[in-house]
């Protein structure tokens, strides 16, 4: 992949350009309706919460204000391909007139999105890019997703003086964004840190982490390990879980992905280092607007900040977005000040005396 980059201000341009444009051909109920058509939108599995609880409201949503006209077909693969191409096929032979696509598997379902496009219907790949003929893609970028960790991982573990060896959990093998995140993640602790197992979760499984940490710790001992890079929440919360088994009551830093609820919460608590927020409802908004223009026939140019190149398609029109870290320190400043959450769905009754620490008093 090789993105062409732009300034984050353009992308804070667009950013606000799609939360609030008004689209003339949706001003009235009339040309709504004759403006109106069906949007398939195929999530990859329920493991990792953000796609039932934020993705799919917020594509949703954003497609009603767009298009009050257009309805979304939904489907989740429950992270099973022959399943996810299925869906498709049945989404294209109902008539949807474009797809917005998380693949489970982003080489599996080339020849699925190349019976999209012998059909007329356009796809947006979604969060991870799914290999054939894609019209638009929207994510984040993947290497600095990776770079955040390490580089917070290599901050924790100076100040704590908790060694060198670092275990690596990396996401589902199948996916993309696992090897992208895992790159970005070397290319900060390589040569600073002794990488002392790693492994490929696959499903992006909190089980299979669990699975992963447990081989970790009986290879290397509970007392070596300094820090864990963790590919995303769920993993982590795996992680977290083996730790706990083994016997460890000082867990090491640990990270994560995704802004999950209970992440939060374990960071408040102190067993959950860090997490990579990355703003999903701008995500959702770009996709939504992909979805539209291409549904309309329009230059989906319009709506993309750059380009990027998959193994099977060059110049790709595409939106990457910026990720940041979330630590204890900054939940406030980041996840409640953007709605992600409140202070009274983190704060439960138990976590108040922690949360009033960290500054997060209703």
């Amino acid at each position: 992949m090789r993105p062409r980059t732009v300034a984050w201000q353009v992308i804070a341009a667009l950013v606000a350009g799609l939360m609030t444009i008004s689209l003339t051909a949706c001003s009235d109920d009339d040309e709504a309706g004759a403006d109106g058509f069906a949007v398939g939108l195929l999530l990859p599995s329920r493991a990792v919460p953000r796609w039932e609880h934020s993705d799919k409201p917020l594509i949703a949503e954003r497609l009603r204000q767009l298009c009050p006209g257009c309805t979304m077909e939904y489907a989740n693969a429950e992270n099973d391909v022959s399943r996810q191409r299925e869906q498709m096929t049945s989404m294209i032979t109902q008539g949807v007139r474009v797809l917005i696509l998380d693949a489970v598997d982003n080489k599996a379902l080339r020849s699925s999105v190349q019976e999209a496009r012998r059909a007329g219907v356009p796809v947006v790949a979604y969060d991870r890019l799914a290999q054939g003929p894609i019209s638009g893609y929207v994510s984040f970028d993947g290497a600095q997703v990776g770079r955040l960790q390490g580089e917070a991982l290599l901050k924790v573990m100076s100040e704590k003086a908790t060694g060198k060896t670092v275990v690596m959990v990396n996401g589902d093998p199948s996916s993309p964004n696992a090897a992208w995140y895992r790159r970005g993640a070397l290319s900060v602790l390589e040569g600073k840190v002794k990488i002392g197992r790693s492994y490929d979760t696959r499903g992006w499984s909190t089980d299979n982490a669990h699975a992963n940490m447990s081989a970790a710790i009986a290879a290397l001992g509970p007392d070596r390990i300094g820090g864990v890079l963790a590919a995303n929440d769920a993993i982590a919360a795996g992680v977290i879980s083996a730790l706990k088994n083994a016997g460890v009551r000082e867990l090491p830093p640990i990270t994560g992905q995704d802004a999950d609820l209970e992440a939060v919460r374990r960071i408040i608590e102190g067993e959950q280092y860090m997490t990579v927020y990355k703003p999903f409802r701008t995500q959702a908004a770009a996709a939504a607007a992909m979805a539209v223009a291409l549904g309309r026939g329009e230059d989906v140019r319009e709506v993309a900040t750059t380009t990027i190149d998959s193994p099977t398609t060059q110049d790709i029109p595409s939106v990457l977005l910026a990720p940041s870290t979330v630590t204890v320190g900054n939940i406030k400043q980041t996840l409640v000040k953007d709605g992600v959450y409140t202070i009274k769905q983190i704060c439960s009754q138990k976590l108040r005396p922690a949360c009033s620490q960290a500054g997060l008093s209703p």
